[in-house]
């Protein structure tokens, strides 16, 4: 997950405290989106508050997929993760509630926008990768598919141009998705082959964004069955050992 900007933390913090006189009878949640949005220059929203383990500790969700925490009047938010101590060791809750919400997300993406490669045989996990097709190690891990699907694992690829719409891969991934053969025009162009420029409605921007807010930052991002997020790649072995698959 990408780190919370320390001065715009600080700037919704100095924003909670000159609200807190005026706040009133505003709920938690108007309260602290009046400081983030203002604090952001309405670049931030908060998309989800819940209640923590903690007494009168809330976890809040921001719409680039990061969180804070906040006390029950909001006048403070700190960010980090939340730890619970066993006889164990330290339980990392905020990275369990990170692959839950990664798991709710990805759940809720059409199969038809995505272009998917299944086992011959039975399938025994399944991955879901975001890809740019000029990425080199994305091109190394499409080249250990076939690997892959022997083992039982699917693979389900999501558009991940780095960069955006400013990338250099962006036509091509749009190209990719358009084409009337997606498996065979993404096996090419991370060959490096060009492709007949194609356009159509397409959800390359759509998954750039889901990806950003799931704090992806590089290509390829695997996400684990669990919602587990693995940034890069990853060969056979170690892969299938992940998915407790031999």
């Amino acid at each position: 997950m990408k780190q919370f900007s320390k001065a715009v933390l600080f700037l919704i913090t100095v924003t909670l405290v000159l609200l807190t006189n005026t706040a009133g009878a505003q709920s938690l949640r108007d309260k602290l989106s009046a400081a983030i949005e203002t604090a952001s220059q309405n670049q931030l929203q908060i998309v989800g508050i819940t209640e923590t383990p903690l007494s009168n500790i809330y976890r809040v969700e921001l719409s680039t997929g990061e969180m804070l925490y906040a006390d029950a009047g909001g006048d403070y938010l700190f960010a980090g993760d939340m730890y619970k101590t066993s006889a164990a060791g330290l339980m990392n809750l905020s990275a369990g509630t990170r692959s839950e919400r990664t798991v709710e997300l990805i759940a809720a993406v059409p199969e038809d926008e995505m272009i998917i490669f299944t086992p011959e045989a039975a399938t025994l996990a399944t991955i879901t990768v975001f890809t740019d097709v000029d990425c080199t190690y994305c091109r190394k891990l499409h080249g250990d598919i076939e690997a892959l699907l022997a083992r039982g694992v699917q693979i389900r690829y999501m558009a991940y141009p780095r960069g955006g719409a400013n990338a250099d891969s962006y036509d091509k991934m749009i190209s990719v998705w358009c084409s009337d053969d997606r498996q065979k025009s993404l096996a090419q162009a991370k060959n490096g082959q060009n492709l007949p420029t194609q356009d159509c409605e397409n959800p390359v921007l759509k998954h750039h964004a889901m990806g950003n807010q799931l704090g992806i930052t590089g290509t390829p991002a695997l996400v684990m069955p669990d919602g587990t997020l693995v940034p890069g790649y990853m060969d056979v072995d170690r892969l299938t050992a992940m998915l407790n698959l031999k």
